[in-house]
């Protein structure tokens, strides 16, 4: 029997695969990185130190092309309803991989959504029938992702640069399409020239389509990243503590 852990350079894959590897032989063990291409330098770095610490090599998948590359492709401006990115990128290169090399009664998958995130599970499991799925970070002892930053650090491992900005993901470089007006906020203050470069590919898709649409909406109507970095720019007051604190969520690879 394998067990085969889907990391996604986040803290909760990183301890659901410590978890796994201290129940289960190492040579049974096997870790799985979907690559979106549009990922944080120091996310590889991270990826590079889990394989140094464990003494094991991470299988790494890509299908070659970015989010963005698929929002051109589909000739659609991804948002934070309907983004194929996840699918695309991550679920289908996957599934690929996990069923040409195995069959459901070989294996047992992991992932590491963790208990703030139990409402997920059925679905997740259902979509991966017939193989079977379990959830590490659900179980006891709980512990909060707080909590793994600062075990992280005591393991002698440098903690991810994005969590390290305040963001709740290490994914994307912080530019999620299904991230909200608090998320991107928060990428302007931190991340400058990665915004930057995300607003000018906004445009780009803009000017292809030749339509006005955005990756946010504020009351109702689309709300460019230009819009928003020039409202935060220049009157920063006119976004609400709601607005301020909608970080949005993606579902990566667990849809």
């Amino acid at each position: 029997m394998k067990h085969i852990i889907s990391l996604s350079g986040g803290i909760g894959s990183y301890f659901t695969l410590k978890r796994v590897l201290e129940k289960q032989d190492k040579e049974d063990v096997i870790a799985v990185f979907c690559d979106t291409l549009q990922e944080d330098g120091d996310l590889y770095r991270f990826l590079n130190d889990i394989e140094n610490k464990f003494d094991l090599e991470i299988i790494r998948l890509s299908i070659g092309k970015t989010p963005f590359e698929l929002a051109y492709e589909d000739n659609f401006l991804y948002n934070s309803r309907i983004a194929n990115c996840s699918k695309k990128l991550k679920s289908k290169p996957f599934n690929e991989w996990l069923k040409v090399n195995f069959k459901e009664d070989e294996c047992i998958l992991y992932l590491g959504i963790d208990w703030t995130e139990t409402h997920r599970c059925e679905a997740i499991r259902k979509n991966y029938k017939p193989y079977q799925v379990e959830f590490p970070m659900c179980q006891n002892p709980l512990i909060s992702k707080y909590e793994m930053l600062e075990e992280l650090k005591n393991e002698g491992i440098e903690i991810p640069r994005l969590y390290k900005l305040g963001f709740s993901h290490n994914n994307c470089k912080g530019c999620c399409f299904k991230a909200g007006i608090g998320h991107f906020k928060l990428l302007l203050e931190k991340d400058r020239i990665t915004y930057l470069e995300f607003e000018n590919k906004e445009q780009l898709l803009r000017k292809k389509l030749n339509k006005d649409v955005s990756i946010l909406k504020r009351k109702g109507k689309t709300f460019t990243l230009r819009q928003l970095r020039g409202l935060i720019e220049n009157t920063p007051e006119q976004l609400s503590l709601f607005e301020c604190s909608d970080f949005g969520g993606c579902g990566c690879f667990m849809e």
